[in-house]
């Protein structure tokens, strides 16, 4: 038998892991994260849970990256940390991966493969990597053949003619693949909604190739620093037009060093100059390359908004935010388009220059012609939240698979395929793990929820002096306030004083345990606050004994 296990990335964008298991040995495709909400106080980064592998550590062989992003490699490092195993993936992934393990002290065992040079994971498994177009360089998608039949994972992909790297999706490959016979396709649904093409890269180049032209003082484009082809064409734009470039954000100087060292960046040192002396060159003659087109805090686009950093903003500058706005991002990134404008610089952004970005996923149509060439006898839809893998379901039927051959599988489902039939056999244990990114443990749902209840409502310190000998109550309870409005911070002196009047109905006896005199004391601020302001905020007795 063969098991199909997603841990995580099937109803979600972001936290990719999937688990193929065959004859008592597993591998893992994948280990990635996500990022959390703005309602999520605290919390750096989710991961999937891995606890199926644990258990199973034994059976697990090897971990297949398709490229390098952190929705795909970024939860790496914990799983490695308890259930250390090889780890292949072509050169760049390896490189971002190692990257992401030194950050955390993890060593690992990783391995460099090619495109169309088989090798095998286990006695179980045959592997074999396929080229795929991305935003990245190296991407690939996966076709196993194991004993019960043959997958074909696709990874991250789109069907890109003239690809600014050269290298096309292998389109071939996969076809071969699908003359020989495929068991299942697992195809990325992120752009299912999608009905028209997905552009080609070129389609960028020429658009900044027209805004770099007409640009008469400072340009700064901001971009994930993933996108490699994307930075490759700016730094030889600028090359050739005589701009000096500098570089902004960690993330984007790392991935710019790293691309330098590994030869996929090929550009003289001399192109580069650092950001603190951006000011006193001529405006015209400096292209910016900075992290934060999603209008992240702390990146280096929002640092050019607030006007902090050693780089101001002047009028006739230009700003290109080259990417799309995540769903769930689209009020901060807005939020940064109007700081941006408000400091005098010209904004060029998707919805008014649509040619600045385009998708680095297949489109309806690409699905398609994916389905049609790997002719598939099962189809599972991954990479995505559920309205696209309902959608990317369609078009597999509309490209003439019947239902009993659409899986349509969520985070945990066990699919099983035996004697080349596939069903839904159950399922293991899976969810979303909150992390702080370098804490040892991990935030607890309770925890969560405190911290959010905290945001809201706000927290109250509450001090009672009591006597030891006689138990009198001396002095308190005394408040002080955080997270208050200025409304609710005056009602302290009176919630103080019904607080105390509630507290003085409590026995001699109850006073002399100061376990119930903390729980009696935060039940009688919280109803004295509630009388007066309602809201019952978060309350941090203390109990003073003299």
């Amino acid at each position: 038998m063969l098991h199909v296990i997603p841990l995580g990335g099937l109803g979600e964008i972001g936290l990719n892991s999937m688990v193929i298991a065959c004859r008592g040995e597993m591998l893992l495709i994948d280990a990635g994260l996500m990022f959390p909400s703005s309602g999520m106080p605290g919390v750096d980064i989710i991961i999937p849970d891995f606890s199926h592998l644990k258990q199973n550590a034994a059976q697990l062989k090897g971990v297949l990256l398709t490229h390098g992003h952190e929705d795909h490699l970024g939860a790496l490092p914990y799983l490695l940390n308890e259930v250390p195993v090889p780890v292949y993936g072509t050169r760049f992934t390896l490189a971002m991966a190692r990257h992401r393990l030194e950050e955390l002290g993890i060593e690992a065992d990783l391995r460099e493969i090619e495109p169309r040079e088989p090798f095998p994971v286990g006695t179980a498994f045959r592997v074999e990597a396929s080229r795929v177009t991305h935003t990245v360089p190296d991407a690939v998608g996966y076709i196993l053949r194991t004993p019960e039949g043959t997958l074909v994972h696709t990874g991250d992909f789109k069907l890109d003619p003239d690809p600014i790297d050269g290298l096309r999706t292998d389109l071939e490959r996969w076809g071969e693949a699908g003359e020989e016979g495929v068991l299942c396709l697992l195809s990325d649904s992120t752009n299912a909604e999608v009905t028209e093409e997905t552009g080609s890269e070129r389609v960028v180049e020429q658009t900044f190739e027209r805004l770099f032209q007409g640009a008469t003082g400072r340009i700064i484009v901001a971009l994930f620093s993933s996108n490699l082809h994307r930075v490759r064409h700016l730094l030889a734009l600028a090359e050739r037009l005589g701009r000096k470039v500098a570089l902004q954000g960690r993330s984007m100087i790392r991935n710019v060093e790293m691309a330098r060292e590994l030869g996929y960046l090929d550009v003289p040192d001399s192109l580069f100059v650092h950001l603190d002396t951006v000011p006193a060159l001529p405006a015209q003659r400096v292209l910016v390359l900075t992290t934060g087109a999603q209008g992240e805090p702390r990146a280096g686009l929002s640092q050019l908004a607030a006007g902090e950093g050693p780089l101001r903003l002047s009028p006739g500058d230009l700003v290109v935010l080259s990417s799309r706005a995540i769903p769930g991002n689209e009020r901060s990134v807005g939020a940064l388009i109007d700081a941006l404008q408000w400091r005098g610089a010209k904004v060029a952004y998707a919805q008014v220059e649509p040619g600045i970005h385009v998708s680095g996923h297949a489109s309806q149509p690409q699905q398609r012609r994916v389905l049609d060439l790997v002719r598939p006898a099962h189809f599972i839809p991954v990479h995505g939240e559920g309205r696209h893998l309902h959608k990317h379901l369609l078009t597999a039927r509309e490209a003439g698979l019947e239902p009993a051959q659409c899986l349509l599988a969520q985070d945990g489902d066990v699919v099983t395929f035996e004697e080349g039939r596939g069903r839904f056999t159950g399922s293991v244990p899976a969810g979303r793990i909150l992390k702080d990114r370098f804490g040892p443990g991990r935030v607890n749902p309770d925890t969560l929820q405190e911290r959010i209840r905290l945001s809201e409502t706000g927290l109250v310190a509450a001090v009672v002096v009591i006597q030891r000998d006689s138990l009198k109550l001396v002095a308190g309870p005394q408040l002080s306030g955080q997270g208050l409005s200025a409304d609710e911070q005056v009602q302290l002196p009176r919630v103080a004083q019904e607080a105390r009047a509630l507290f003085e109905e409590l026995s001699p006896a109850l006073r002399g345990d100061d376990a119930l005199v903390r729980e009696e004391l935060t039940r009688a601020v919280r109803r004295a606050f509630k009388a007066y302001t309602s809201k019952r905020p978060l309350v941090v007795p203390l109990v003073v004994r003299v």
